[in-house]
């Protein structure tokens, strides 16, 4: 089993972070990377939930030995309410810190199509269109760095073909069998069976599907000094919303339906404290959230240039040129 060539030119190189867990899908990953002579290091979990949990970090531990790669390790215990959407906050804020304290450029997580098969009709039962619909990306910009995702065209039961033929050995986390979550119910009943009966057609599809969320998420930015983005407005608020949506990942937030219908209604509006965004009638502007005194010479000069209130502060701050 391959990994494509695309990615191969994006990992070779660069300092590179898998997320490992010792399941099947991210112990494939981590041989299929060493096939390919990747460099990367690993960061792993543990939510101290299963026995076996101590088991697989056992093994990280010394598949990281052997192959010498760092290891990062955080042990963590949370609350079973709202479990899987708290235990992938703490995952991701724990690699977001190893990436910029170790300065990485890749962010590696062994999702794979039936991962994404799942996501697909977690969100058609919700009602979604095409881009809430292909949510798992090939490749998704952060802020400072990306998440690469190589296995999306690549089934569970190839990967366990691979693990199996190699002789490697894996950890089956029993809890994903448990259908009171919503994505196991949906992987039992429906996307395992539906994989083995129309796997070519699903990828294909996907990959259709891929081109159109491609066009529909063109951007055209106008300008990007540091983290001022200004894009222009396309009179539809459909394109303008998923545009705003892209740059605000980049900048390290996530919106929600209900944010993003309060950034259209409002126009010019500060996110979480982090982040402006600002629509005019012919642009849109997005940048980091600041205070700064200004002069007032500057804020005429910003006032004529009809440069928003909110994004002034960002631009000064940064001794950004306007024009």
């Amino acid at each position: 089993m391959l990994l494509d060539q695309t990615y191969l030119q994006l990992l070779l190189g660069k300092k590179n972070l898998l997320a490992f867990s010792g399941g099947v899908d991210s112990t494939a990953l981590f041989f299929l990377l060493l096939e390919k002579e990747i460099d990367f290091d690993i960061a792993i979990v543990d939510y101290n939930l299963r026995e076996q949990s101590k088991e697989e970090v056992s093994y990280a531990k010394e598949l990281a030995k052997k192959y010498n790669k760092q290891l990062f390790l955080k042990e963590t215990t949370l609350p079973d309410s709202n479990f899987e959407a708290n235990a992938r906050k703490e995952r991701y804020g724990f690699f977001d810190t190893i990436i910029k304290e170790h300065s990485y450029q890749n962010l590696l997580t062994a999702h794979q199509l039936d991962d994404k098969l799942e996501w697909f009709f977690m969100q058609l039962s919700k009602g979604a269109g095409v881009v809430e619909l292909l949510g798992l990306q090939p490749k998704e910009e952060k802020n400072g760095y990306k998440i690469i995702r190589p296995l999306l065209q690549i089934t569970k039961d190839e990967l366990l073909n691979y693990l199996h033929d190699n002789n490697i050995m894996y950890f089956i986390d029993h809890t994903n069998k448990d259908t009171k979550y919503k994505r196991n119910h949906i992987r039992q009943n429906y996307t395992k069976e539906f994989l083995k009966s129309y796997k070519s057609g699903v990828k294909k599809s996907f990959d259709y599907l891929q081109n159109d969320y491609n066009e529909l998420l063109k951007v055209e930015i106008l300008s990007n000094q540091k983290d001022l983005y200004i894009l222009k407005n396309q009179d539809n608020d459909l394109l303008n919303i998923r545009a705003i949506d892209k740059i605000v990942k980049k900048l390290g937030l996530l919106l929600s339906k209900s944010t993003k219908d309060e950034i259209l209604k409002q126009k010019e509006i500060i996110l979480s404290n982090k982040v402006v965004v600002a629509i005019t009638n012919e642009k849109i502007y997005i940048c980091p959230f600041v205070k700064s005194s200004m002069p007032k010479e500057f804020k005429e000069k910003c006032r004529v240039l009809k440069i928003p209130p909110k994004i002034r502060p960002y631009i000064f701050s940064q001794s950004l040129l306007i024009e």
